[in-house]
């Protein structure tokens, strides 16, 4: 498969990730008495993982995530050719995504970006006021148990068709627990994008 053609797919599932995902979350988290909450975004994080790996996983195995690039290579899954554009390509989704969702939540007269756009933190800048060791452990060990079972669903070994459903139903269980401690990244894509626009604080 050229590496333009999967360069394009992790573009376009990486856009998808942090659009819906933190899209879901600065316009439809705290909608008025119908707001979807932790759990939809969370729901909408999974979402977006089972729909595009569905749609391109055929095309470059449904990175979206420079972590997940990074744990294949060391697996043997990929060539150490193939890691570079497919991280750069997840980056330029991610702040694509992010510009766009700004552009969009600031439609009704808001501050996208003085709400920070979904972007991950930690002391004042996490949901919960949660510390940076706090912040760090966390990200670590969700990090660590999402490359577990992306690498096992995805063995020949294992059942065939099903590891878009787990890995989306990972990323969903993985939301639910850290969203109030750093806004959940486990990708270092989706925090790029959203940190890029909002500056200062996104990135220390």
């Amino acid at each position: 498969m050229p590496m333009l053609k999967r360069s394009v797919a992790e573009l376009l599932g990486t856009f998808w990730l942090v659009f819906g995902g933190c899209g879901s979350a600065v316009l439809a988290a705290k909608f008025p008495e119908v707001g979807i909450g932790l759990v939809g975004v969370s729901l909408a994080f999974g979402l977006t993982v089972v729909t595009m790996a569905y749609a391109v996983g055929f095309i470059t195995g449904a990175h979206f995530n420079p972590a997940i690039t990074i744990g294949a290579l060391v697996a043997g899954r990929i060539k150490s050719a193939e890691v570079l554009p497919y991280i750069v390509s997840q980056v330029l989704g991610a702040v694509l995504a992010a510009w766009l969702l700004s552009i969009i939540a600031s439609g009704n007269g808001t501050d996208a970006l003085a709400g920070g756009l979904a972007a991950n933190g930690f002391g004042e800048h996490s949901p919960g006021g949660y510390s940076q060791a706090a912040a760090f452990i966390t990200e670590t060990l969700m990090t660590f148990f999402f490359l577990l079972v992306i690498l096992g669903v995805t063995d020949p070994r294992a059942p065939v068709g099903f590891a878009p459903l787990a890995i989306g139903l990972t990323l969903t269980l993985i939301h639910l627990i850290s969203i109030p401690i750093t806004n959940t990244s486990v990708n270092p894509a989706r925090s790029t994008g959203p940190a890029l626009l909002v500056g200062g604080w996104a990135v220390q």
